[in-house]
């Protein structure tokens, strides 16, 4: 388990000016770069090439069955046993061969400059050239169902163009709303970033969306059309930072103090950092970057990333969230009706916390505070017998049937069912920003936060009233992340409960 430190006092240098005053007037159009789309998607919504490509296949491979299953019902219901005995087997094993001919064309790539034409027209050919294996075995051992065999092959081609057509319109779309492009900024505005943003405005693989830089006011105001936007201090606090995906250090070699003092700072923050280094070869990791050149992409910091762990995850929660949330629909109705009676107020609660990669998300609980002395910010964390909270507040959060709401927020993919759980923004604790009394602090972004988690079944729930406390609680939340798995989060769900009514000290 990852150690936590007490965050260091910054320096005036460090830390120029409050949030509020950062991107305070918007960007104008000339300075948004030749990669920044109109909309910029939250790292949350990125979409993994790698899995896409995967459901693609399995599309196609499902259609190459279901084309298999008519011909061969059609023959079965038409032909002679002898004849259905030689062509369902060719059929089945050309369905195969179409299936690896697919993949081994890489037509599941779709490259960003690829058109429509082309994409089909690799499909076709792919296709077209595994079909033509089985015709010529047809054609030497049954001649007679050679054209049944060319009726099936023309079907297969004709629907895997149209299903690569679809795929491809569908890959085009997400590029364009910035959904499967990875967006990085670089800090460094070196040779090296040049180079890694000239490969990048040839392939398209990647979005560099600003440079950073300490010697802002000494370096042009772009790097080949990429904004200069400020220094590391700015980066710190920039708004776009829930929508990068890597921080990309391009730092010369030979300036090893102060690559070591750049990862220093940067590594609070809870996006990826990667450096960027010439002359040492491709490497597999981080491959939607190391394409852009023949240098290399070190991790430095940041979650490890696996797709089918998070396509799992995703999975767990709709299943487990739908399904919880249509049980709780009969209670969530009462306590609706409960809070209505009790006070008066809107029925829910709104407020803006810290979600996955730092991104301000809204979330949703049953009301159980007076209206007026709601504290969106959590300057004021809630204490035993607390005057502010309502007859029904103190019941519905002794049991946690106030955040039953969160459910939705699950559902939309802003939090999960199990991660760290999300505190207010602007959170003080002992009169400090919370978020300044742990370096890690951001670390626990690495994730989605969760309605539950490893921190709240082992008694870190509720308040945290000191920076002790704060510490622990990012402890056991980078602990979780770092542990997470499926049936980790399964374990955590089942535990939640027996650890919820079991602990009747915790202040909630």
């Amino acid at each position: 388990m990852a150690l936590v430190r007490p965050f260091s006092t910054p320096t005036p240098e460090d830390d120029p000016a409050p949030p509020e005053t950062v991107l305070a007037v918007p960007v104008p159009a000339y300075r948004r770069g030749p990669f920044r789309p109109d909309v910029l998607s939250p790292v949350r919504e990125r979409m993994s090439g790698r899995m896409l490509a995967q459901g693609f296949r399995t599309a196609d491979a499902t259609l190459l069955a279901l084309l298999l299953a008519a011909f061969g019902v059609t023959q079965a219901a038409t032909g002679t046993l002898g004849a259905t005995l030689v062509i369902v087997p060719s059929l089945t094993l050309g369905s195969i061969l179409v299936a690896f001919g697919l993949s081994a064309a890489s037509t599941y790539d779709f490259a960003a400059r690829e058109s429509w034409w082309a994409s089909m027209a690799r499909a076709g050919a792919a296709s077209g050239a595994a079909t033509s294996v089985i015709l010529l075995a047809l054609s030497i051992a049954a001649p007679a169902a050679l054209g049944f065999g060319v009726r099936w092959a023309l079907a297969c081609i004709g629907a895997l163009c149209v299903s690569h057509l679809v795929a491809w319109s569908v890959v085009r779309r997400w590029r364009r709303l910035g959904r499967l492009t990875p967006n990085v900024v670089v800090v460094g505005a070196t040779e090296n970033a040049a180079l890694l943003i000239r490969n990048a405005l040839a392939g398209r693989d990647v979005a560099v969306l600003g440079v950073f830089d300490d010697r802002s006011d000494r370096i042009p105001h772009d790097i080949h059309g990429v904004p200069v936007l400020g220094d590391t201090a700015a980066l710190l606090r920039h708004k776009i930072l829930p929508y990068i995906d890597r921080i990309v250090l391009t730092v010369p070699a030979a300036g090893q103090a102060r690559s070591a003092e750049l990862i220093g700072r940067l590594k609070a923050l809870p996006n990826d950092l990667c450096l960027f280094l010439d002359g040492e070869g491709d490497e597999r990791h981080t491959a939607a970057l190391a394409r852009l050149s023949g240098a290399s992409l070190h991790r430095i910091s940041g979650a490890k990333a696996d797709d089918r762990l998070a396509f799992a995850k995703r999975m767990q929660d709709l299943v487990v969230a739908g399904l919880a949330l249509l049980a709780a629909l009969p209670v969530m109705a009462v306590v609706a009706a409960l809070v209505r009676l009790d006070s008066p107020g809107p029925i829910l609660f709104r407020q803006r916390r810290h979600g996955f990669n730092n991104e301000e998300i809204v979330v949703w609980k049953f009301r159980s505070m007076r209206t007026d002395a709601a504290d969106a910010h959590a300057t004021r964390q809630v204490s035993a017998d607390d005057d502010r909270v309502t007859r029904v507040g103190r019941i519905i959060r002794a049991t946690s049937l106030d955040e039953l709401p969160q459910l939705l927020n699950v559902l939309k993919g802003e939090m999960s069912l199990v991660g760290p759980r999300p505190h207010a923004i602007g959170m003080q604790t002992a009169g400090q920003d919370s978020a300044r009394l742990v370096a890690e602090y951001a670390w626990r972004h690495r994730m989605k936060p969760g309605i539950t988690g490893w921190a709240q079944i082992n008694g870190s729930r509720g308040p945290v009233h000191t920076a002790e406390e704060v510490r622990q609680r990012v402890e056991l939340d980078i602990e979780y992340i770092e542990r997470q798995s499926f049936w980790f989060d399964l374990y955590i769900i089942v535990m939640t409960l027996p650890c919820l009514f079991g602990d009747r000290q915790a202040v909630r």
